[in-house]
């Protein structure tokens, strides 16, 4: 098998991925996995599309990620997962899709307008 690469996105974070077969070892910015997400939660979001295909422990996974913050980069590398995971066999996408992993979130941030306060928020108005 050669190595599958693919790209995944949330909010300001992008990861590359290259998917090979391995024993299941993950790392991201050239550290383990676990040292780079700390919490539990985190760590579960990797092995999500893993778990819903029964591919665990049959593919290595090397992350680059960059921007954003420390859950938005985590579903980056969840959604480029599932996308290589599709890439080497279609038949995995219903189960995937259907927990909603085949998505691209395009929810981001507002940007701040000029003369109030936040995206939405305005100064305190003073009738008087």
């Amino acid at each position: 098998m050669e190595v599958i690469n693919t790209i995944g996105r949330r909010k300001k974070s992008i990861a590359r991925i290259y998917l090979t077969e391995g024993q299941g070892t993950v790392t991201v910015n050239n550290r383990d996995y676990k040292a780079f997400f700390p919490t539990g939660v985190l760590q579960s979001k990797i092995h999500q599309p893993f778990q819903l295909t029964e591919t665990v422990g049959k593919f290595d996974v090397k992350a680059l990620v960059t921007g954003g913050g420390i859950n938005g980069q985590v579903e980056a590398i969840r959604l480029a997962i599932s996308r290589a995971l599709v890439q080497l066999d279609a038949e995995r996408k219903p189960a995937l899709k259907a927990e909603g992993l085949m998505t691209r979130d395009p929810r981001m941030v507002e940007r701040k307008k000029p003369g109030q306060k936040k995206a939405r928020k305005k100064f305190q108005f003073s009738k008087r």
